[in-house]
């Protein structure tokens, strides 16, 4: 191997950038650096873009505090639990191996808090918005993002008004457990078979859309219609949130897709030890 001095920076030394060894080392710090500063980026951006809307007058969105029976609160509360318990482990187990991961977690939170903090206005009165989970169920697994989303929902409840803390189980299921289960079912389905661009956008898209299936079969549950019961009020407020949610769907999809595009092209070594990509 040829020696390779190595200057303040951690870097090669410019007068060895000549050699075969040293263009390589150079080329793989310089990835490395390049691919951290657009993660760094994107993660900034995100943020900065969700400072409008956590700061927002607030708006009904997910299911809002007090709206369930307290049966219905219990019920979605023992289902919400045991992927948070996986979910701890598999993130306490996912930082000690590899450190460098954080980075990416805290983007997947990140993405989804800003995305379900934009309110879209929606027929009598409610809201929708995007999810953001399918990102983070393809780079982690639906259990480390129920816990990621049930983050971002504490936070929305406590500081923005926004769902609440009985109904927190609720919206759990809805946005964090049934949305990233959906999005990492189609990401290692489809992965191989359809082009990957293809895969990130169904998954994120139909993790949206399933979202809102979800919650409006939970409402429908809790209140069925007098006379035509779970069926009469599943479809009522399937339609209220339908015309709004699909082009949000679709739109999430194609924004997922260019977020993961970004990472595939600056972050390639972190995705491959997330087994993402090159596993």
């Amino acid at each position: 191997m040829l020696p390779t001095t190595v200057n303040g920076a951690g870097l090669p030394d410019a007068s060895d950038h000549g050699t075969p060894a040293a263009r390589v080392g150079v080329h793989f710090a310089v990835s490395r650096v390049r691919g951290r500063a657009i993660a760094w980026a994107l993660a900034a951006t995100v943020f900065g873009l969700g400072s409008r809307a956590a700061f927002a007058a607030p708006e009904p969105m997910h299911i809002m505090e007090g709206f369930l029976p307290p049966l219905w609160v219990a019920l979605w509360f023992a289902v919400a639990i045991p992927f948070w318990v996986i979910g701890f482990v598999q993130i306490r187990r996912l930082v000690a191996d590899r450190p460098e991961a954080r980075l990416l977690l805290g983007l997947a939170g990140a993405y989804a808090f800003v995305l379900s903090a934009l309110k879209m206005p929606s027929v009598t009165g409610s809201c929708s918005h995007p999810t953001g989970t399918g990102l983070g169920a393809i780079l982690f697994g639906p259990f480390v993002m129920s816990v990621l989303g049930a983050i971002v929902l504490l936070f929305q409840a406590l500081l923005l008004a926004h769902g609440g803390l009985t109904t927190l189980g609720a919206n759990t299921v809805s946005m964090a457990i049934v949305g990233p289960l959906v999005a990492w079912a189609i990401w290692r389905g489809l992965r191989g078979r359809l082009p990957e661009d293809w895969v990130v956008f169904l998954a994120a898209a139909l993790a949206d859309l399933l979202t809102y299936v979800t919650t409006s079969a939970q409402l429908a549950l809790a209140y069925p219609d007098p006379v035509g019961g779970f069926t009469a009020s599943f479809i009522k407020f399937g339609t209220i949130f339908a015309v709004t949610q699909i082009p949000l769907a679709l739109s999430e999809g194609l924004l997922t897709v260019l977020i993961f595009r970004g990472l595939r092209s600056n972050a390639a070594a972190e995705l491959k030890t997330l087994g993402v990509q090159g596993a």
